[in-house]
């Protein structure tokens, strides 16, 4: 384990996540660098709604939208974070890999998801207990209880049932048991959540007349294999500027031109509201 990772903050978050599935860090960034993200999210969400295949629905009124790195001027101050690089290394290893940029919008009149996780539990974590990815959000807005706040139940991304729905999704029966478990989150514009995608989930009724976007972040261990499941790529020009540290940790396609990206993460079954 690195030395990096030894730093108090970084164990407690460490602990949260074997424990609980989701740690986060307050006031990371400044408000004004949450604006400047926010501002990127709305641009490639107007570009992403005009072009087939570029928003995937998540629900009534809720999308989801992968992007480039080029697309966010905060890239390389998100990943070269010393807490995002730290519980990096010391969840997922040295050798831990960047593999997801994306946002989720919940609009006005989203509904209640289905309790999920985001993908099947891999046989590392079934098996040895051990988390192979990550997931960062980063909220675009203070959120407030109309907004359809992000719903966590703690403790379960351990939770091993062959009922589960295309091993994401628990049964109806099970549903009073995670509303009970359940967290609801208030992040503000500059904090970082990290979570894991296992832990059971869901966004809730967006009430409000406004969107809550939210960014995401993905970070996988080597052969943790999610990254099959994006598109992401940076330019050569845009390469040769990031720092080695970033580097070292992106593993994807060096391009002459960037594609739009056509969504291909979507997760089987969320298309419904449940109360």
């Amino acid at each position: 384990m690195p030395e990096s990772a030894h730093a108090p903050h970084l164990d407690a978050a460490v602990q949260d996540l074997y424990a609980a599935g989701v740690t986060a860090h307050r006031g990371a960034f400044t408000p004004q660098w949450a604006d400047v993200m926010r501002e990127d999210i709305e641009t490639a969400f107007a570009e992403a709604r005009g072009r087939e295949g570029g928003a995937v629905g998540r629900g009534p009124h809720r999308y989801y939208v992968e992007i480039h790195p080029e697309q966010m001027r905060g890239f390389v101050e998100l990943v070269d974070h010393p807490w995002v690089r730290g519980v990096c290394e010391a969840v997922l290893g040295v050798d831990y890999r960047i593999v997801e940029l994306g946002f989720d919008v919940p609009l006005a009149g989203a509904v209640n998801q289905p309790w999920h996780r985001d993908f099947p539990m891999p046989d590392a974590t079934r098996h040895r207990r051990r988390l192979t990815s990550l997931a960062f959000n980063l909220t675009a807005v203070d959120t407030r209880d109309d907004m359809g706040p992000f719903e966590i139940a703690p403790g379960t991304q351990w939770d091993d049932d062959a009922r589960f729905g295309h091993a994401m999704f628990p049964p109806r029966d099970t549903y009073p048991r995670y509303a009970g478990l359940a967290e609801r989150k208030y992040p503000r514009r500059g904090d970082i959540s990290a979570r894991s995608a296992l832990t059971i989930h869901r966004g809730t009724a967006n009430h409000s007349p406004d969107s809550r976007p939210v960014l995401v972040l993905g970070v996988d261990a080597p052969g943790a294999g999610n990254d099959a499941q994006h598109d992401m790529a940076v330019t050569r020009a845009y390469w040769a500027s990031l720092p080695g540290s970033v580097r070292a940790h992106l593993h994807c396609p060096v391009v002459e031109e960037l594609t739009p990206i056509v969504q291909k993460h979507t997760i089987e079954g969320l298309v419904m509201g449940d109360a």
